[in-house]
């Protein structure tokens, strides 16, 4: 029981463990999301080996989007069926499976089931569920900060690590860049097992910002699916919902299937390399953090409509804008802060949305439900930006259409409602 051992220490000194909990979270959604990062790295190199079209790899690219989408309303399903530690370890697991399984393909069908197949169902057992889920078991105060930092490793995994796995591609191969993934996700693992607790009354603490223990929660019964479908059908018939959903799936198509998967491409078309152009995504990441933790911050103290709002309205204009500027270090310079202030901070408000309309021992479940629809959008657009390139020659098209699209999710929101149902909030 090193964790029952480890909270007192941090007790006398003034640190809560449910800041352990998102140091481990925050760690783990790093890795989590660097795994599934790497297709933009390797995507050139692929079709390069094998002469596969962009649309060949693509499509398996699609794929992993899809079925992690697919399987993050079931995350926190899951999650609350058979608990944190153990479906964080599986799923790491997996993912270390599925990394290794993909530097040994040779066929299309190959890449379809490790990145595709494997890959994406592993990342989506846990997702950003898991962030919620931490965020709202272990904080009754700063749960938007705490939700803010995990979001942020989210994204940070995916953008910091693409220089190292650009470099690593181009100097030692693009199986060399996996490698660092399968590392981190396989220490994750034995973290996650050694010192992660399920709950705050698991070793004797109240959340953070309470001062009495809350009883762990009995079992729902029931399979996961179960209880992710009945979640469902309670939120279906709520304009809530829907507005949640729609807007995240515009987030999903504009960060990562076109950005996070197409942006390098893009600018190897404009004469940038891999490696600096994917300096330009760690940038990104940089100012994403700071972006993501203040606007947690803020969607504790502003109303989260208008803070998604402002979001979707920004990326939508900055989308809109890139494929018309020189593609020199000055525009993308430009690009990478703008666009990485904003590249998830959408994800703070809409967790808090989910839970002032549906309580926090379901928010994660209809978060999952919102996330699913994040990646589908995802899978859409980044299938349909490399057809679109394979089709026309340039990625012109959908760089402005995922902005125009990001405009629509700003009329979205003012269909959300102010006034918290109470009809589905436990």
């Amino acid at each position: 029981m090193l964790a029952a051992t480890l909270a007192p220490w941090f007790s006398r000194r003034g640190i809560h463990y449910g800041w352990v909990m998102v140091g481990l979270t925050f760690l783990t959604a790093v890795c989590s999301s660097a795994a599934i990062s790497l297709p933009g790295v390797i995507l050139l190199p692929l079709t390069k080996e094998f002469g596969w079209t962009r649309g060949d790899v693509s499509g398996a690219i699609a794929l992993m989007l899809a079925l992690f989408g697919i399987m993050a309303p079931f995350a926190g399903a899951l999650i609350l069926r058979y608990g944190l530690r153990s479906v964080v370890v599986t799923a790491a697991t997996m993912v270390a499976i599925a990394l290794t399984s993909t530097t040994f393909v040779s066929q299309r069908w190959h890449l379809w089931i490790s990145l595709g197949l494997l890959l994406g169902t592993a990342a989506g057992m846990t997702a950003l569920a898991l962030s919620a889920t931490v965020a709202n078991r272990w904080f009754a105060k700063r749960r938007g900060l705490a939700m803010g930092a995990l979001t942020a490793a989210f994204a940070a995994g995916q953008l910091t690590f693409l220089p190292t796995a650009a470099w690593l591609a181009s100097t030692y191969g693009w199986r060399m860049a996996i490698f660092p993934a399968i590392i981190g996700c396989s220490v994750c693992a034995v973290l996650y097992v050694l010192l992660a607790r399920d709950y705050p009354a698991d070793i004797g603490l109240a959340p953070f910002g309470d001062t009495q223990i809350q009883p762990r929660p009995q079992r729902i019964p029931g399979s996961a699916v179960a209880i992710s479908l009945n979640v469902l059908r309670e939120a279906l018939p709520l304009r809530i919902f829907w507005v949640l959903a729609g807007t995240f799936f515009i987030c999903g198509l504009s960060t990562s299937g076109l950005v996070n998967q197409h942006f390098i491409p893009f600018c190897a078309d404009n004469g940038v390399g891999p490696v600096q152009a994917a300096s330009f995504l760690a940038m990104m990441g940089i100012f994403n953090f700071a972006g993501t933790i203040c606007s947690g911050w803020l969607s504790d103290r502003f109303d989260n409509r208008v803070l998604l709002g402002w979001y979707y309205g920004l990326r939508g204009l900055s989308l809109m804008v890139l494929p018309f500027t020189q593609f020199d270090v000055l525009s993308l310079s430009i690009f990478a802060v703008f666009f990485g202030l904003d590249y998830v901070s959408t994800v703070p408000p809409t967790v808090r949305l989910a839970a002032q309309h549906f309580g926090t021992a379901k928010a994660p479940i209809v978060f999952g439900w919102a996330f699913s629809a994040h990646q589908l959008g995802g899978a859409i657009a980044a299938l349909a930006a490399g057809l679109s390139r394979d089709a026309v020659g340039n990625y012109v098209p959908a760089f402005f259409a995922g902005g125009l699209i990001c405009l629509v999710a700003v009329l979205a929101l003012f269909a959300a409602p102010r006034v918290r149902p109470t009809a589905v909030a436990t």
